[in-house]
């Protein structure tokens, strides 16, 4: 089967791509920007990429067209395809009917953690030798691919909320059909498409809806969102993690880098590894309860994670020069900035007293272009010393936002002017924190070589 896939530069339509060509179909696919590093990654595995939206791509006559949630009703080429009656589907469906059909379904849902946790469980289950497939929104870096079909049973996925075609505006998770369900925390995002809290409340309600009775849904058991979901109605086995005291299920004790693991409060594993922050723990109780269900032993999978690479892109140090530290993270709702800077600051020192950390920032994401959560972000940045965000493209006075912090805050319109004001105000030692979901114009390649060239 030859398919044309639009949007395939994204990380989970790239997936996807990867996979129909590992199960040996013909793949081409295009993208209003075909770019590294997932173009590399694409034309590595013999995909043809298209830059742009041309209608003379109906030329090709694949025999179905998969559509990413990126491309809307206006665009020429899907009007095209729409006029012509050409078949097409969407990516979650096609990876529904094609891939997901008769296997173990483990989906990882939840605001922040999705791609951790999905490369943590992943992992779990290669380590103990069950060989999954999976699909992650980013590059694992025990595996450097983000997608392979797997040669058992199980298969991983990280489940997103977000809708999934223009002509399907459920989530895209709702496809899925897991036996398997990691509901991690919940909070308000995507607000270019859900209203409030609650609209996404009842789509993670629909995802239970498709777990079976025998199946086994994990949840965080700190969530309040959450447990209003499964207050809608859970016909399957609820095992918990971050639990507290005697209540039963998963919990840690010690710290994020060294910890037991508490089953109903006998201890059933240890995990010491590089990771940093408690979210990073929760992410690991999540993965470990999930492996059991998919007849991993908590033993074993705490094992495992003691060669847990982390993601590409999860404060990862991209370089050093004159003395500073230049990371990288895919931070970028308030919550995950504030949770990002935390598990930093627990390693740097307290703030005041350990080097300095410097926050670099873009309000990127399509919420946070709209401004909904921008008063959120002097909340997110308290415990860095200093912050800088870039404004460029912004509907909202990020300067204003930012007043409450005073004279440590500082915005910049253009990435080189942001730049220069962070290598002024850099100093030996310091950690420089840059958080995006987007390739922030790279601006850690152009710190470091201005840093390196400062005199």
């Amino acid at each position: 089967m030859h398919l044309h896939i639009l949007g395939i530069c994204g990380t989970f339509m790239g997936g996807l791509a990867v996979l129909a060509r590992e199960a040996g179909h013909r793949v081409t696919g295009c993208d209003a920007g075909v770019y590294p590093p997932m173009s590399d990654q694409l034309r590595a595995q013999g995909i043809e990429l298209i830059e742009g939206w041309g209608v003379e791509q109906l030329a090709l006559k694949p025999d179905l067209f998969v559509v990413g949630n990126v491309v809307s009703r206006g665009n020429p080429l899907i009007e095209a395809l729409l006029d012509a009656g050409a078949p097409y589907t969407s990516g979650p469906q096609w990876l529904a009917e094609h891939v997901l059909q008769g296997r173990h379904v483990l989906a990882v849902a939840g605001t922040h953690g999705k791609t951790t946790t999905t490369s943590m469980l992943a992992w779990i289950l290669e380590a103990t030798g069950k060989a999954p497939g999976f699909l992650v929104g980013g590059v694992p870096q025990n595996f450097g691919v983000s997608a392979r079909l797997g040669a058992g049973p199980a298969f991983v996925i990280e489940a997103d909320e977000y809708d999934t075609a223009f002509f399907d505006k459920r989530s895209k998770f709702v496809h899925y059909r897991p036996r398997t369900a990691v509901l991690n925390n919940l909070e308000h995002d995507h607000a270019d498409i859900f209203p409030d809290l609650a609209a996404i409340e009842t789509q993670f309600h629909h995802l239970l809806r498709t777990v079976p009775a025998s199946g086994r849904v994990v949840v965080n058991a700190r969530e309040e969102a959450l447990t209003r979901v499964l207050g809608r109605g859970c016909w399957s086995e609820i095992t918990r993690f971050g639990v507290r005291g005697d209540t039963p299920g998963f919990r840690a004790r010690g710290e994020p880098h060294a910890f037991d693991v508490l089953k109903s409060g006998v201890k059933v594993g240890r995990v010491e590894w590089a990771l940093l922050g408690e979210h990073n723990q929760l992410n690991a109780l999540a993965a470990i309860a999930a492996a059991e269900h998919a007849g991993v032993a908590p033993a074993e999978a705490t094992a495992a994670l003691a060669s847990f690479a982390n993601v590409k892109r999860r404060l990862e140090l991209r370089g050093e020069a004159a003395g500073v530290k230049v990371y990288d993270d895919f931070a970028h709702h308030p919550t995950a900035i504030r949770t990002t800077i935390d598990g930093l600051r627990r390693k740097v020192g307290p703030l005041g007293e350990g080097p300095r950390i410097l926050a670099i920032f873009e309000p990127r994401s399509n919420t946070m272009k709209l401004g909904s959560m921008k008063a959120q972000l002097p909340w997110a940045l308290e415990e860095a010393d200093l912050a800088f965000c870039h404004s460029g493209g912004l509907g909202w006075d990020a300067a204003e936002a930012l007043a409450p912090m005073g004279p440590r805050a500082v915005v910049s319109d253009s990435i080189d002017g942001l730049v220069e004001r962070v290598v002024r105000a850099t100093k030996p030692g310091d950690h420089l924190l840059c958080m995006s979901n987007g390739g922030f114009g790279g601006i850690h390649a152009k710190l470091l070589d201005a840093l390196a060239h400062r005199r």
